[in-house]
């Protein structure tokens, strides 16, 4: 598959999430009307829809049946978009853009961005609430989807990084903050895929490394892009993790050598697709565009 075969795919696979999405959430004229439209500015603003595509196609390697798989990969974009719209606010790291439009906040005040988030990750629960699976299963995507957003997960994370700022940091703390952040949620993305798509406990764990090590290879680029990026291309501010004294790779180990990191995970990411065979060359073309992209 080459690239142009990709950017297909994601277009088209993002669009199957954006049309389910739009479906199962009020309308933004629905009362209360602020708060529905506040909940739909930033999910509705763009984005790669990459933690979906994952989830779809993992899902894809093990089974075909695509309705099957689009309400999961869209709960998992719904805690996504709370985890940003949370992250913005002026209390944690008061971004002004994301997505290429004017945070949630900025254009609803942090009161119904607070509000909004809440809704998302509300949401979130709903939907996999109402897949067609089996009660055991969308039980163990519930119990998951809450254990990886919590405290021990993507909050855990969020914290750490914000006790770090301005300090020095130890290569164990910054992989905790980048594993938890990010890693936890893509790692997540993928398991579902295979929970759904029924894959065995071997498969499943190879993916769960695949993803793993694709997470964390993606947030060392965003540390990278926040030097080198372009703000139109990235559709959010750059500069501000250095502007805070963020714990970033770059920061620590240098572009160069973190940049180095990051291909090494892509390579070893990609690696572990090897039994999947042709069917997982969407797998990794994905990878390759996380490590060459520039928004």
């Amino acid at each position: 598959m080459n690239k142009m075969l990709l950017k297909k795919d994601l277009r088209e696979k993002r669009e199957l999430i954006n049309i389910t999405l739009d479906r199962f959430l009020p309308r933004k004229d629905e009362y209360p009307k602020e708060i529905h439209k506040a909940v739909r500015h930033t999910l509705f603003a763009g984005g790669k829809r990459l933690r979906p595509y994952l989830t779809i196609s993992t899902f894809m390697l093990f089974s075909d049946d695509i309705d099957l798989i689009r309400p999961v990969g869209a709960a998992v974009e719904l805690l996504h978009t709370y985890t940003l719209v949370h992250d913005d606010l002026p209390e944690i790291d008061n971004d002004e853009y994301r997505r290429g439009r004017k945070t949630c906040h900025i254009v609803y005040g942090p009161d119904l961005a607070l509000l909004a988030g809440d809704a998302l990750l509300t949401y979130a629960f709903e939907m996999l609430g109402t897949c067609d699976l089996s009660v055991d299963l969308k039980l163990k995507l519930i119990k998951e989807l809450a254990a990886e957003a919590g405290d021990h997960g993507l909050i855990a994370g969020q914290m750490m990084d914000i006790e770090c700022e301005g300090k020095d940091v130890t290569s164990n703390q910054l992989r905790f903050i980048h594993e938890n952040k990010t890693g936890r949620l893509i790692r997540l993305a993928v398991r579902f895929g295979c929970y759904v798509g029924k894959a065995n406990e071997t498969d499943t764990l190879r993916m769960e490394q695949f993803g793993d090590k694709l997470g964390l290879a993606f947030q060392i680029i965003d540390d990278i892009l926040d030097i080198e990026g372009d703000t139109k291309k990235l559709g959010k501010s750059v500069g501000k993790d250095r502007e805070v004294s963020k714990a970033t790779y770059p920061a620590v180990y240098g572009i160069e050598e973190s940049r180095e990191m990051a291909r090494k995970l892509i390579d070893e990411a990609k690696d572990l697709l090897a039994p999947f065979g042709e069917e997982a060359e969407v797998l990794r073309m994905l990878a390759d565009f996380v490590f060459t992209r520039d928004f």
